[in-house]
């Protein structure tokens, strides 16, 4: 796991280099163990090392093949490498690395090594011959990797913050970004909050040359996915997830350092940390995030774990005070703006200070598996599709005392989905993801609001009835639609930026391709959550115990409703003034929303008022203009 960067089509070699080593600089904190640089007319690459697999500096990079013509710079982590040079054959091998099998592979088949990885990747590969350059992103988007393109060059990097700081470009805020973070907590890829920055795409390589580039799509999960398991039975569909993940999990536990699980005691981190102790040559080292407020702790359920498979367990004890000191500290290291982090940053920096460099964790169990309210409610909204013959007016009647009686943030999404004139997935799943009510929203970007919906277009484009022709169940099209918005652009970019600030490598068994084709293919009827993520459960078996299976679902979260109200309140209020006083929100609005909270308004929770506490920060911190 490591930091790259890139710059082509540079010609002055003295400010190529100057701007390598000042990106390299900046990602630092991705690779402490080495770095490198390879800088010539036209190209300059460099590279972070967090050294995870064969450790000697013969795997250093940038890395050049004996011929001397082509150079990689590699991100992340490619579990089956020994399996693919096996195939290779005909490469003189000087590493035991997964990284010279990246550069190996690419020499044999060029793009068609994508499809041959099973991993996690973010790399470039320059052609010295051709002078050209391909990047690549490994199909799931756990590895990021962003780029600007202009007339006279391309600069790429696994964060955003070394593109904005190379001097190449005046950054400038995306007031279309800025409308789709204000919906949804974050900015949907290729899109960044930075005007002209993108994202390659999961699953896609670009490739570039002296005249011309182009964007190829080289995995798509909805034809990836294996249709045919929608004939599946409840056993055979069980006895197949078991065997997946179980690979997965074992896969991913090649390393030549010490490494350790995320341990929250729910289901998804204890089925991980359960196969991994039954796969693991020593004791696995788990660790887990505990609560002076006894009802924000998972300790009982995550010891209950840690004891049935005997693990090495930590607890971290977090108290406000604690958390606190930590805040300026993670609002800084984080990447990109998001209404997620905090979380994984203070249980990374635990676990790599106990020594550990790798990590397992649990994330993406609940969107293979339909562990989100979304999946029950979009199934039942379809059931119920008879509803829509009644009139507009007649529909919001209803839908007033529902949300009078409810008062909650789901009460105004429900009001809004009642006066939807559909009741597909690709128009209902939008609304749940929203993190304000409409009317919020509209009152925040008055004079801004571009009425785009980034999350409706991609539902759209994925799953509406004759986009394509892709007919998944309906329970797999909510997953696809959570894998390409929250679960990508949040949840992974956030687990990406925070571990790494940390230099500490999370890996996801969940996400294996492989499994995700599996089980996107499979039916609703093997699949529908009538208890919680009921197919993996049932699955798992014994390995799970009926305390942790029964258990009220917490997920993994810190009391912020009491701590913005108390130990955090001086930092809101501060970076909410700042952000009022800025001209691209209604700063009449931002201090309703902040006194609704503060009164106890059940529609206005924490998370509608921490996420536009980070974009000032992110703002301020990285001198983006509007």
């Amino acid at each position: 796991m490591c930091g790259i960067n890139g710059i082509y089509g540079l010609r002055d070699l003295d400010k190529s280099k100057s701007i390598i080593g000042k990106m390299n600089a900046d990602l630092a904190h991705r690779g402490p163990d080495a770095e490198g640089e390879l800088v010539e007319e036209g190209i300059a690459l460099g590279h972070k090392r967090l050294a995870i697999i064969d450790l000697v500096p013969a795997s250093n990079q940038p890395m050049t093949d004996p011929s001397g013509r082509y150079t990689l710079v590699f991100n992340g982590e490619i579990y089956n490498y020994q399996k693919i040079k096996s195939w290779i054959g005909d490469y003189s091998f000087k590493t035991q690395s997964d990284t010279e099998v990246v550069l190996a592979a690419f020499i044999k088949w060029g793009p068609e090594c994508l499809k041959r990885f099973n991993g996690m990747f973010a790399f470039a590969v320059w052609d010295n011959e051709t002078r050209s350059l391909f990047i690549a992103r490994d199909r799931v988007g756990i590895k990021p990797l962003y780029y600007k393109l202009e007339s006279d060059f391309l600069i790429f990097s696994s964060e955003i913050r070394p593109i904005i700081k190379s001097g190449l470009f005046t950054p400038k805020l995306d007031k279309n970004g800025l409308n789709d973070y204000v919906r949804y907590q974050t900015v949907h890829a290729p899109n960044t909050i930075v005007e002209g920055v993108k994202m390659l795409m999961p699953g896609h390589y670009m490739t570039i040359n002296e005249s011309d580039y182009a964007i190829q799509q080289y995995w798509d999960v909805r034809t990836a996915s294996k249709l045919s398991n929608k004939s599946l039975n409840k056993e055979a569909a069980q006895k197949l997830v078991l065997d997946q993940l179980r690979s997965s999990v074992e896969s991913r536990l090649q390393a030549d350092v010490s490494f350790g699980a995320f341990l929250s005691g729910g289901i998804d981190s204890s089925a991980v940390v359960a196969l991994m102790a039954e796969t693991a040559s020593k004791k696995v080292k788990t660790f887990s995030v505990t609560f002076e407020e006894e009802a924000f702790s998972e300790a009982r359920y995550a010891k209950i774990i840690a004891d049935k498979y005997q693990t090495d367990h930590t607890e971290i004890k977090l108290t406000p005070g604690d958390f606190l000191k930590d805040i300026p500290d993670a609002l800084s290291a984080m990447d990109h703006p998001s209404g997620d982090g905090p979380n994984t940053f203070v249980i990374s920096k635990a676990v790599k200070a106990a020594g550990v460099s790798m990590a397992l964790s649990g994330l993406g169990g609940d969107e293979l598996f339909a562990g989100y309210d979304v999946f029950k409610r979009s199934k039942k909204l379809l059931n119920n599709k008879w509803a829509m013959s009644f009139a507009p007016g007649f529909r919001k009647l209803v839908a007033k005392p529902v949300k009078w009686r409810k008062k909650s943030a789901a009460g105004d999404k429900f009001e809004e989905i009642l006066m939807l004139d559909y009741w597909d997935i690709d128009h209902t799943y939008p609304v749940s993801r929203k993190v304000l009510s409409q009317n919020w929203i509209d009152h925040l970007l008055e004079g801004h609001n571009n009425h785009k919906n980034e999350v409706f277009d991609i539902a759209n484009s994925l799953i509406a009835y004759g986009s394509g022709g892709f007919e998944l169940p309906d329970l797999s099209k909510v997953s696809v639609c959570e894998m390409q918005t929250y679960m990508q652009n949040v949840l992974l970019r956030d687990t990406d930026q925070m571990s790494m600030a940390h230099a500490l490598e999370l890996r996801v068994p969940f996400l294996d391709h492989e499994l995700v084709e599996q089980v996107i293919g499979m039916s609703d009827d093997v699949k529908f959550p009538n208890s919680p993520k009921q197919l993996l459960v049932e699955a798992l078996g014994d390995y799970l115990p009926s305390e942790v299976v029964n258990r009220p679902k917490m997920g993994f979260t810190f009391p912020w409703e009491h701590w913005l109200k108390k130990e955090l309140r001086d930092l809101v209020e501060s970076n909410l003034e700042s952000l009022g006083n800025r001209s691209i929100l209604n700063k009449a609005a931002l201090q309703e929303l902040w006194e609704r909270f503060l009164n106890g308004d059940k529609r206005i929770t924490w998370s509608r008022i921490w996420y536009l506490v980070v974009l000032e920060s992110w703002l301020t911190n990285n001198g983006i203009n509007e």
